[in-house]
């Protein structure tokens, strides 16, 4: 990444990106693979131009349409999860938002399908996701909650919004051996990240730790 706005200076430079991994390896996050894409890249550029001081601060930032970009921590605690113990080979995202999990994923996954529903978001992502020259992210407008039936079944899908139950077509588009990551509750209530596995016999569910996402809305295009 050798263009100066991607390497970044003052509170965007490299040494501000490590102190922030360093941050989240004294928090429990043990990942290399998580921890050097984190390390390399450039979250500033996944926040609007007037918050980019406190891009690598470990906490939300807005960006914009009421939505948020999650707060480092729970972005690496969730990537690594999700390819922990194997590696997934294709991955389904519910809720794009700025694109920085995508640009995270895509680094990790060979193939990754990502859902928005907020047209304004969408198409940034899309511009801030072939600015870093990854061609191997798939992009939908639609309705996180139906899936992408067309590509299923996934090897693994993350879920960074929070619905109330876990949508049945998510479940459907699953592959047997894969893993789900989802926040489960509604907005202002305790939400609780969920890991779900699809087995040969059903799913298994297993409840994490408390967490504070935007709730997954239904509906298409919304501005």
């Amino acid at each position: 990444m050798k263009d100066p706005q991607i390497k970044g200076i003052g509170m965007t430079s490299q040494r501000t990106r490590d102190r922030l991994v360093q941050r989240l390896e004294s928090k429990g996050i043990t990942d290399e693979r998580v921890l050097d894409v984190m390390r390399h890249t450039p979250r500033h550029l996944f926040v609007d131009e007037a918050l980019s001081s406190r891009a690598y601060e470990d906490t939300a930032l807005p960006i914009g349409h009421c939505q948020t970009i999650s707060q480092p921590y729970i972005v690496a605690r969730m990537t690594a999860l999700l390819v922990a113990e194997y590696d997934p080979q294709k991955v389904l995202e519910i809720g794009t938002g700025s694109g920085y999990q995508t640009a995270l994923l895509a680094q990790l996954v060979p193939t990754v399908h990502t859902i928005e529903r907020i047209p304004g978001l969408y198409k940034l992502a899309q511009e801030r996701i072939h600015g870093l020259g990854m061609h191997n992210v798939h992009f939908k407008l639609s309705d996180g909650a139906w899936g992408w039936p067309k590509y299923a079944p996934y090897d693994a899908i993350m879920v960074t919004a929070a619905p109330e139950n876990v949508p049945d077509p998510l479940l459907e588009q699953l592959a047997v051996g894969a893993r789900m990551l989802i926040p489960l509750g509604s907005e202002g209530s305790i939400q609780k990240l969920s890991l779900i596995k699809r087995t040969s016999s059903g799913y298994k569910q297993e409840s994490l730790e408390s967490v504070s996402f935007v709730p997954l809305v239904l509906g298409e295009g919304v501005r």
